[in-house]
């Protein structure tokens, strides 16, 4: 075991149970892990260290292809804003998110791949936030006058509202990370002092008043939640009483979500967003927490049954496939045309995993699958040079042109470095490390929980403090087989919770080859024993054929927590542009990729395909591969069947034209012709909402 593991172990024994005197610090180590202390409501699961899970294959993979490309290298890339100019430096430039947004995924990646260098470049943002905290407790950059500057600020830089809330918070999140991986007794400090601080000004200084020139801004509000997770946190550390009353002013100043999301007219309305002003894209991702989020602090059960509905509402007004909504930037309906932003990705993945954790619902852990193993890996480049601000469902090509997307431009969908908003360049970042820092959690019982399904181990404590390490080996999202190992020093008790995907009817668990337990689809299965060195846990979930209906009656086609879409031919192609000064040639900067169809797109299914899946589509399953699967050439998993192409379904400004209402109209003379699926995941062009024929 590294030096570095070792330490991570001894940050479990850590505890805050004995409330602060002056300056915050740790007192005692009655409990490894914080979970919730009163009188927020108990919760069963809570987020290990940073650094006590390691990927492995394929996801380990993926994180490194990160750090060589744009995640690690993006002060070079984009040195206007993460360079050292940015003012989250101490620079004249960017007071902005886009800073602590690259910082928020780099962190993650630097300690789950133990790279120095990352570290190092990320330590650059965290030490100065810490070293620069002013004395009445604000953190982060200074307003700067014009006549203060040296120079005329970077090109594309955003000073506006200097001392606004919301980039805030972005940092609060790095902060914590960086207390749960290093136990830095200095986050502590700032965040008590600096929390302390929005307790005073709030009053006066609101999130967003528009009558208020001194207050926060329209994200700051919308966005609340993420300020008042990281307050309850602390609170769960330090048990200091005003954190509750600074709490209850977040929650009062933050949008009303529960509201908003909850059953009634005015709401569907809302959701609906072709009547008045939408709904933001990543707003929602990051507000669909908020109201689990508060729900700890008065255990309304209206407030879990809003983000139920909100998400019932999202699915039947802009529901897609790959776990997402039609969002360019607003709400904008279920046309599979439509576009879904790379940050509403990376934030609602974030969002399942914090309400994952708070309510143990393992709905959520289904979710975070669906939109980690369809969305995610479609919307970068392979070597992490090039994002896509919005993909679409059916993406029949990837080109310059404008498209009917709430928020267009001609260049919101092509592969590129800043095409669209560079919101994305520094926010996607997060979303694969994130997901392999929640893949296990510690719960309550003293034992560990497997949330989501990817190669990787866990060294964490159980029972009375023994240390247990559990090898999580499988093909899945793939493969319908998940492998656990388990090593331990001597023989220990503890509970071993298996979230059952609610796709996974027929699901089994074996202890040694035998049966333990009948999983119940879509429950926490509890494998509570006295576990042995070298015991192998085999989880079994049975991936059947199935459909989902969409827009027009159309339909995908699923195989466990995976959409898969028409394999189509794919010609690539980059668009040269001049780079700036002092940019290397090895960042696609400026410049962006286009990718064309070279085979037909325009396919329907028979009816007996759609009505019996399992009956009449063919799986070949290969061998999953520990380096990329999500590229067409080692997609692991080709599903083979029949289709009819439909003649009249054609392009409509540089889109797929929304598929014909099923049963669509079989051409004359058509004749069936074999098709082969992929994972949704692993295309660029597709098809992935099906019409039908009879």
């Amino acid at each position: 075991m590294s030096e570095r593991r070792c330490k991570w172990i001894c940050l479990f024994t850590l505890v805050a149970s004995l409330p602060l005197v002056a300056v915050p610090r740790l007192m005692a180590e009655e409990s490894r892990y914080v979970f919730n202390r009163a009188p927020l409501a108990a919760k069963q699961y809570c987020e290990l260290p940073l650094g006590a899970i390691q990927p492995e294959g394929w996801l380990r993979d993926e994180l490194e292809r990160m750090s060589q490309g744009m995640t690690g290298h993006l002060d070079e890339w984009y040195p206007e804003v993460c360079g050292p100019r940015n003012a989250w430096l101490g620079g004249d430039g960017d007071t902005w998110e886009r800073g602590p947004y690259w910082i928020d995924g780099l962190y993650p990646l630097a300690k789950l791949l133990e790279d120095d260098a990352l570290d190092a470049k990320a330590m650059k943002w965290i030490e100065w936030t810490l070293a620069n905290q002013r004395p009445d407790g604000q953190i982060g950059p200074r307003t700067l006058r014009k006549e203060d500057r040296t120079q005329p600020p970077p090109a594309g830089v955003q000073i506006h509202k200097p001392d606004d809330w919301w980039p805030r918070m972005v940092m609060l999140k790095i902060l914590q990370q960086h207390y749960l991986a290093t136990g830095d007794q200095r986050v502590l400090e700032c965040l008590d002092r600096y929390f302390r601080y929005q307790l005073k000004e709030l009053p006066n200084r609101p999130l967003h008043d528009p009558q208020n020139p001194r207050s926060g801004s329209w994200w700051a509000a919308q966005r609340g939640g993420d300020n008042l997770m990281i307050v309850l946190w602390f609170y769960n550390i330090t048990g200091e009483q005003y954190l509750l009353d600074l709490a209850e002013l977040l929650s009062e100043q933050t949008v009303p979500v529960a509201s908003w999301f909850g059953p009634g007219v005015d709401n569907v309305i809302r959701f609906r967003g072709d009547q008045g002003p939408a709904l933001h894209c990543v707003n929602v991702a990051q507000m669909m927490k908020t109201p689990v989020i508060r729900w700890q602090l008065d255990q309304s059960q209206q407030r879990l049954d809003a983000v139920e509905n909100g998400f019932a509402d999202l699915r039947v007004f802009h529901g897609q496939p790959h776990g997402l909504f039609g969002g360019d930037e607003g709400l904008h309906g279920d046309g599979p045309d439509r576009g879904s932003e790379l940050c509403t990705a990376v934030e609602m993945m974030f969002s399942l995993e914090k309400m994952f954790e708070i309510t143990g619902n393992p709905m959520f852990g289904d979710r975070l699958e669906r939109v980690a193993y369809n969305a995610l890996p479609t919307q970068a480049t392979d070597d992490y040079r090039g994002r896509q601000y919005f993909q679409q469902t059916n993406q029949v090509q990837v080109t310059e042109g404008e498209r009917d997307f709430f928020n267009d431009g001609g260049e919101r969908q092509v592969y590129g470095l800043l095409n669209g908003y560079p919101c994305c360049t520094c926010n996607m970042h997060q979303g694969w490390p994130k997901f392999a820092q929640h893949l296990w959690m510690a719960s309550r019982d003293n034992g560990l929980a497997a949330i989501a399904y990817a190669p990787s181990t866990v060294t964490a404590q159980v029972a009375d403090g023994q240390t247990a390490t559990l090898k999580m080996e499988t093909g899945y999202p793939f493969e319908e087989v998940v492998s656990i190992t388990v090593s331990v020093s001597e023989p220990t008790v503890f509970p071993l919770n298996l979230r059952i995907p609610g796709w996974a009817a027929a699901a089994r668990v074996e202890v040694n080859g035998e049966p333990t337990g009948k999983p119940n689809a879509g429950c926490m299965h509890e494998v509570a024993r006295e576990w042995k060195d070298g015991d192998v846990v085999t989880l079994i979930l049975p991936m059947d054929l199935r459909t989902s209906q969409w827009f027009a009656r159309g339909v995908a086609i699923e195989r466990g927590p995976l959409v898969y879409a028409l394999d189509v031919g794919e010609a690539w192609s980059e668009v040269e542009r001049a780079r700036p000064d002092g940019v290397p040639d090895t960042a696609m900067h400026r410049g962006y990729i286009e990718v064309r169809p070279t085979s037909p797109w325009n396919y329907a299914l028979p009816e007996r395909v759609v009505q019996d899946p399992q009956q009449h589509i063919e799986v070949v399953q290969g061998e999953v591969p520990n380096r990329n699967p999500w590229t067409r050439e080692a997609a692991p998993v080709h599903l083979v069947t029949k289709g009819i192409r439909l003649p009249y379904w054609t392009l409509n400004r540089n889109s797929a034209a929304v598929p014909p209402l099923s049963s669509a109209p079989r051409p004359k003379d058509a004749q069936e012709e074999e098709i082969t699926l992929i994972p949704y995941g692993a295309t660029t062009v597709r098809t992935a909402v099906f019409p039908w024929v009879k």
